[in-house]
């Protein structure tokens, strides 16, 4: 006989226990889903853990709405639970005067955004801050931050267990098939297969959300978008630190360039850059180390490149490919009723983790909604 469940969330990165926690706070019954050893293995700890201000990001898109309000959700939820976190402020640098079109580019998407406490920093008032970069002018976001990404995943367990939420760990998700009476799925737990029957299932499984998409039966009318991979490479620096805040060149194709992050400890680290990738792959290859070299030589001339150290490498699921425009997050309701839900997050990249308390609230919202 097969189990049911009220709400099952497909994925414990740090969206779907965003996602269980606030279901569960609002008295749904939840099962979060895992196939991994552990909650958030993948995309949820592979990334610089920057708290983004939001301002890059296409007005009134999911990117940009989503990051600004999570961002003041996630620094109030860092103080309410002691989750650690600091305020250190980055800088988007222009090398020479023929960058400063795009910092005022950045600077009015920013304003478009709701984003309002940036500054422009001249090179005197660069070079006072952060002596060792090399620019001519930058701009300043002083909401900008880094955050623990453990212990915040840590809490939204906890608070998610706490209200009666449950998290299953090496558990695989093998078929979807929306009936008339459930959703139901395949699961396969070590040897064991069985089939689970859900009213609701969040499919926020990160890099597997797209085969899960595309796997479903019993909905005719729904198409699934191809997942690209972005694998970014990150390399520790074993030297002490020059920079006070984080220091960021102008985005590139497929990122925001190579840029200088500290970790909560002050370590300095590098990355990402964006190598694109078919099979999931977190290998570093040293070799890389040149390339990274000289894109920070760009703004720190007194690299030493022997204290490059490959550290760790983290992949984004995509929507759009090499060379293609940016997309936006998808949040698809694919099947929608009071009685049944089927919601597919797709996209789900940067700026993911600094969102992912607003992203739980926007498809509670939408939930509630295709439920009318």
């Amino acid at each position: 006989m097969s189990e049911r469940v009220d709400c099952a969330v497909i994925g414990a990165g740090v969206v779907g226990l965003a996602i269980g926690r606030l279901l569960a706070q609002a008295g749904r019954d939840v099962l979060v889903i895992e196939r991994n050893l552990a909650i958030g293995e993948e995309t949820s700890s592979r990334n610089s853990e920057v708290i983004h201000a939001g301002l890059y990001y296409p007005t009134a898109s999911l990117k940009a709405r989503l990051c600004v309000t999570g961002k003041t959700m996630l620094y109030e939820y860092c103080e309410q639970k002691q989750i650690p976190y600091r305020r250190c402020g980055k800088l988007i640098i222009a090398e020479d005067e023929s960058q400063y079109s795009r910092l005022s580019q950045i600077a009015d998407q920013a304003a478009r955004n709701g984003v309002d406490d940036l500054d422009y920093f001249d090179r005197a008032t660069l070079s006072r801050r952060e002596p060792a970069v090399r620019a001519s002018a930058a701009l300043w976001s002083p909401s900008t931050g880094i955050v623990d990404s453990h212990g915040l995943m840590l809490a939204l367990a906890g608070d998610l267990e706490a209200a009666n939420g449950i998290i299953a760990t090496q558990t695989a998700i093998e078929a979807i098939h929306v009936a008339d009476d459930a959703i139901h799925l395949q699961i396969r737990s070590d040897d064991d297969q069985s089939e689970l029957l859900a009213s609701t299932v969040i499919n926020s499984a990160g890099l597997d959300a797209g085969r899960l998409a595309a796997i479903c039966t019993g909905l005719d009318h729904y198409q699934s978008p191809r997942i690209y991979f972005a694998k970014g490479n990150y390399f520790s620096y074993s030297g002490a630190s020059p920079f006070q805040s984080l220091i960021y060149p102008l985005p590139m194709d497929g990122g925001l360039g190579i840029h200088a992050t500290l970790d909560l400890g002050g370590k300095l680290r590098f990355g990402p850059d964006v190598e694109w990738i078919d099979e999931i792959d977190y290998a570093i290859s040293a070799g890389r180390s040149a390339l990274f070299a000289d894109s920070i030589r760009s703004y720190w001339p007194d690299l030493d490149p022997t204290k490059l150290v490959p550290g760790y490498s983290g992949i984004r699921p995509k929507l759009g490919g090499p060379g293609e425009p940016v997309q936006d997050f998808r949040i698809d309701i694919a099947a929608g009723s009071r009685s049944l839900q089927l919601i597919h997050l797709l996209g789900i990249e940067s700026p993911g983790l600094t969102a992912a308390l607003a992203i739980a609230a926007e498809v509670k919202s939408r939930m509630a909604a295709a439920a009318q």
